[in-house]
């Protein structure tokens, strides 16, 4: 027990479900908590995997008995606020072959996802501003065009360079985007920019 918790690597021991049967001070400093606070929460619901299917993976194998280190893809927000990616790996363990395994799940961290920078007020061009004041308006793309003497396509255009630039989602977001950044005045229908 005193080599489990002098592994500076972060690493925890779950049952077949994923509940933290045991997790070591590396492990728990993730989460700025003491080794014994992680005991019973499930290790899925600290980390995010990537992938479902990863998961999906492991847990067929663990069906089949198979006996193999799985990685899984994961990211999650540390105690620190910082959002952090890396890899589980998680490997079945038990006494004898017959007894139901329980799972070593070592965290590698590979790094930090920073943060989009966030974008200045006067990234939307006048036309840009102005298919965005339509688009908030209920406006369609084909209507869009109509008003500002543009082609649908042209529309879309603007939409695209406007998305990719403030990395927005869809057109919900960059309406609302538009507001947060005072491209559009807040209070005023029909919308304005």
């Amino acid at each position: 027990m005193l080599l489990f918790n002098r592994i500076p690597m972060p690493v925890a021991v779950c049952d077949a479900n994923g509940s933290i049967i045991l997790a070591n001070p590396a492990m728990a400093a993730e989460w700025g908590e003491t080794s014994g606070t992680l005991r019973d929460r499930n290790i899925l619901e600290l980390f995010r995997p990537e992938e479902e299917t990863q998961v999906l993976r492991i847990v067929e194998a663990m069906r089949l008995r198979h006996r193999s280190r799985y990685p899984v893809t994961v990211h999650w927000a540390a105690a620190d606020g910082v959002r952090r990616h890396g890899e589980l790996t998680a490997e079945p363990v038990s006494d004898t072959v017959d007894a139901v395994p329980a799972l070593l799940v070592l965290l590698r961290v590979l790094g930090e996802d920073r943060a989009p920078d966030p974008a200045p007020a006067e990234a939307a061009t006048p036309a840009e501003a102005r298919i965005l004041a339509l688009l908030a308006g209920g406006a369609t793309t084909a209507r869009a065009a109509r008003e500002t003497g543009l082609t649908p396509d042209g529309v879309t255009y603007h939409l695209r360079r406007l998305t990719e630039r403030w990395g927005a989602a869809n057109r919900t977001e960059l309406v609302a985007r538009a507001y947060a950044l005072g491209v559009l005045a807040p209070g005023v229908w029909p919308p304005v920019a």
